[in-house]
């Protein structure tokens, strides 16, 4: 999909065949910029950059092709990289790309990634923001195409949370909660002028991004109003959606019709993100004192210390794997464990784990951040040691395969 000349994707690949021939080359900018927090995790499990790699790419060939104002449109060919749809906003179809430049950052301590989205920050602000309403405008002029709101954008509050934006985050937020008391949840889109619903944009698919938001923002500010809005999703969900099989689509919030038909992110956002809201001690809000030690073949690293990024679809994330799994001056140790790999099977028929000792250093010499985490953790109270179940490269994916022999080829 990233084999472009732009390096942006095909929206859609087959993968048994490849991209179709007569697939579009126009993809939404959300998903093109949404990939670098799976994608980096799984060059940071597997040792195989290629993955992080592409989404950076991607990432770096929306920011060069923002327009002079620093805002991006909503559709571009990835071929060409002329922007096809030139509406600028923070809802759909751009939502999940701005997320993920902050959770990048996040996750991976990325300067680059949070100073574009700060850069992006700026000009949502100046051309988009209206009375702590975002509206969606003309990219290359900043005038207003559509002064709506869209559920999809209740996400912002929860992002700017992240970044300690919380006062904008909160005066923000309480204007979607106005909406969602107006209707007993989000239309899909609303029309801010005349404070109402959009024709054929009545619809709540119970969607999570404004109890996303709460979640975030209880954490942050502790804040009675957010919990508010957690007890009013409740019932409403329960008193408007409950069918025999599950919760089902309002199809009309205006007369809390229903549709027939039930969305995944209901079950792995919506109802997760109101479980957190209202569940204090749940390890994902692990604020640091409890952690696991796990020992691996290069020392000892902490796990399970808190922090977690979710992806766009709530799934966590726990940064300290990938700073336990992350390539340590592979360059030197690659050689190194190839050679004693090798010599090991030929000698002995099996493999030894040992990294041969740095120079001047111990066998089991940590990095600089190991040591200092491992410190921090001896003065807290809840700590366990174990070996870790995580099999971290000690040298890139291909040549791990090439040295045990295996090489699975394409018709494998």
């Amino acid at each position: 999909a990233f084999q472009t000349p732009t390096g942006m994707p095909y929206g859609t690949v087959n993968l048994l065949h490849g991209v179709n021939p007569g697939e579009t080359p126009v993809t939404c900018t959300a998903g093109i910029g949404t990939f670098i927090v799976e994608f980096a995790t799984l060059s940071h499990l597997t040792g195989d950059p290629v993955f992080e790699d592409v989404a950076r790419k991607a990432l770096k060939a929306l920011w060069k092709n923002r327009s002079d104002i620093g805002l991006v449109g909503n559709h571009i060919d990835v071929i060409t990289a002329k922007w096809v749809a030139q509406d600028a906003g923070i809802g759909a179809g751009v939502d999940s790309y701005f997320e993920y430049l902050v959770k990048g950052a996040i996750l991976l301590q990325d300067k680059e990634l949070m100073s574009m989205f700060l850069e992006y920050n700026k000009a949502i602000k100046n051309y988009t923001k209206f009375d702590d309403w975002y509206l969606w405008v003309q990219m290359y002029k900043g005038t207003v195409s559509m002064p709506v709101f869209q559920s999809l954008e209740a996400y912002w509050p929860g992002l700017q949370s992240l970044i300690g934006d919380v006062d904008n985050a909160m005066r923000t937020f309480l204007n979607y909660y106005t909406v969602w008391k107006q209707f007993g949840g989000l239309p899909e889109f609303y029309n801010i002028p005349q404070g109402y619903t959009v024709d054929k944009r009545e619809g709540y698919p119970l969607r999570p991004e404004l109890i996303e938001s709460a979640m975030y923002l209880y954490r942050a500010t502790r804040d009675p109003t957010l919990l508010e809005l957690g007890r009013d999703a409740v019932e409403s969900i329960e008193k408007i959606s409950k069918v025999d099989c599950g919760f089902a689509t309002i199809k009309d919030l205006r007369d809390h019709r229903l549709d027939n038909r039930m969305e995944s992110f209901f079950l792995a956002e919506t109802i997760k993100y109101l479980y957190l809201l209202f569940d204090p001690d749940n390890f994902i809000h692990n604020d640091g004192s409890d952690f696991d030690v796990v020992v691996t073949p290069y020392g000892e690293c902490v796990l399970s210390a808190g922090g977690y990024i979710f992806n766009t679809e709530a799934h966590p994330i726990d940064p300290a794997a990938l700073h336990c799994c992350r390539k340590r001056r592979e360059e030197q140790w690659e050689v190194e464990d190839l050679m004693r790999e090798f010599y090991s099977q030929k000698k002995t028929k099996k493999f030894t784990l040992k990294r041969a000792p740095d120079r001047g250093e111990g066998e089991n010499a940590k990095d600089p951040e190991d040591a200092s985490s491992e410190k921090a953790g001896e003065k807290r109270n809840s700590k366990k040691i174990s070996h870790s179940l995580l099999s971290c490269p000690s040298q890139s994916f291909n040549s791990k395969l090439a040295v045990l022999g295996q090489v699975f080829l394409d018709n494998t």
